[in-house]
């Protein structure tokens, strides 16, 4: 069978399968919107068309949720903005923050790429970490590298860690890293000290969770991306057991303003921190093809899988 969506949970005290499955049917709405999008050139209508088809979908829902990660501020997004309440609320529904990326990979889905995904992440409310900083230092690994990195230590010595950890030749290990210009410094560290490196244009979720899934040919993930971004891969590790550490970084003005002022402003945040409690649901769907799901298929007789 082909892996099209995963709906993962570390426990079920508060949340059950059955939430899982409702909560595929949102993302799988995202991603067979998004991809009618797919190498169209306009990633703009294809995150709109994600974000209208995930927002109408949860009012399907029994859950009392607010939004802690999302689209922007309430006066820059009209849908799945931060603060917004959403689901069915019913007398029995569960409170919860909710994360959301309706498309993880909007350039990727403008360019007919790979890898974009549409993702929800969940856990009681107040357990998912929230920020108006845009930007967050990463290093993320899979279950048998969990102990291995710390944000703390150069990275030299975090790859020489994570490579003893997986029994590997240094040579062997795969570094994922965001193609921007800001991570040339990571890629000379990498092959300088010889690892195999793995670039990747757009979405750095599914990029993180890869660390997770021995055949995706991945280790680390390791750069600078998005803080929204950080706050979702930490759910998914938190329920493959993996790890992620992050550490915010000053980018606008007014961040570097409130860096200078907040002595806790860089302090490393591990998984746990980003994605608090024993109760935590990610929940994802392939729009394309990618290391870990299948994207959407539109076939005949107006048929999607």
């Amino acid at each position: 069978m082909e892996k099209t969506d995963i709906a993962m949970e570390k426990e079920t005290k508060l949340m059950d399968r059955n939430l899982g499955l409702a909560l595929a049917r949102v993302t799988e709405t995202a991603a067979i919107s998004s991809a009618k999008w797919m190498g169209r050139g306009d990633k703009n209508a294809a995150d709109q068309a994600a974000v209208t088809g995930m927002r109408n979908m949860f009012e399907t829902v029994n859950i009392d949720g607010v939004v802690v990660i999302g689209e922007g501020e309430k006066d820059e997004a009209p849908m799945l903005y931060i603060g917004e309440e959403i689901g069915k609320a019913g007398p029995d529904a569960v409170k919860v923050d909710i994360a959301v990326d309706p498309l993880d990979g909007t350039t990727s889905t403008a360019k007919g790429l790979s890898n974009a995904i549409a993702v929800i992440a969940l856990a009681p409310r107040g357990n998912l970490y929230h920020t108006k900083n845009y930007y967050m230092s990463k290093l993320a690994v899979g279950p048998k590298a969990k102990d291995a990195i710390d944000l703390e230590k150069p990275l030299k010595e975090n790859l020489l860690n994570v490579a003893d950890a997986l029994n590997k030749k240094i040579e062997d290990l795969t570094v994922t890293i965001l193609e921007r210009d800001r991570h040339k410094d990571i890629m000379a560290q990498c092959r300088q000290l010889g690892c195999r490196i793995k670039l990747f244009t757009d979405g750095d979720v599914g990029a993180a969770i890869a660390t997770c899934f021995e055949d995706s040919g991945v280790d680390v993930l390791a750069g600078i991306g998005g803080c929204p971004e950080g706050v979702l891969a930490a759910a998914a590790l938190k329920c493959l057991g993996g790890e992620i550490q992050g550490r915010l970084v000053a980018h606008t003005s007014e961040e570097i303003r409130r860096s200078q002022t907040d002595p806790s402003y860089y302090k490393v945040m591990k998984t746990d921190d980003l994605a608090a409690g024993d109760d935590v649901l990610f929940i994802a769907t392939g729009v394309s093809d990618g290391d870990m799901l299948k994207g959407v298929r539109f076939l005949p007789n107006n048929k999607v899988r």
